[in-house]
């Protein structure tokens, strides 16, 4: 699904609402990887597979800032958007907690609710709720 793009009054009647559910992601090594060499993490529990599987978890994990990451791509397929917008931006987090690590392998996706609107002089602030899911 894309994004949505209604009046404001009607976005209002989605207010506490699930906007979706995304499709799953693989999170592989190689994407592991790949983050590790944008952020310059290289933490071994994320890219030393030998010396992982000895580690509390088994296995690398991703960076959490992995998963947040991903929330741009996964926000975009369920996206609700004002009429006559003509750009969004990312205006920041109020809460984040990684709970649970997620495991070279696992698939993960989001379920994304929004959870405020409010009309400011630069536009209309939309605040959605995501909750990042590990499959199984």
């Amino acid at each position: 699904m894309a994004h949505r793009i209604l009046p404001v009054e009607e976005m209002k009647k989605e207010l506490g609402k699930e906007l979706g559910v995304t499709d799953w992601i693989q999170i592989d090594q190689e994407r592991i990887n790949q983050f590790a060499d944008c952020t310059m993490d290289h933490q071994w529990i994320h890219v030393d597979q030998e010396a992982a599987a000895k580690g509390p978890f088994g296995k690398t994990i991703a960076h959490g800032y992995l998963t947040v990451s991903l929330l741009s791509h996964f926000g975009e397929s369920h996206a609700i958007m004002p009429e006559g917008c003509t750009m969004a931006i990312n205006y920041g987090m109020n809460k984040l907690r990684l709970l649970s690590p997620v495991v070279v392998g696992s698939k993960i996706r989001d379920r994304i609710t929004l959870v405020a609107l409010e009309e400011k002089p630069q536009g209309l602030l939309v605040t959605t709720s995501h909750t990042i899911e590990i499959e199984g």
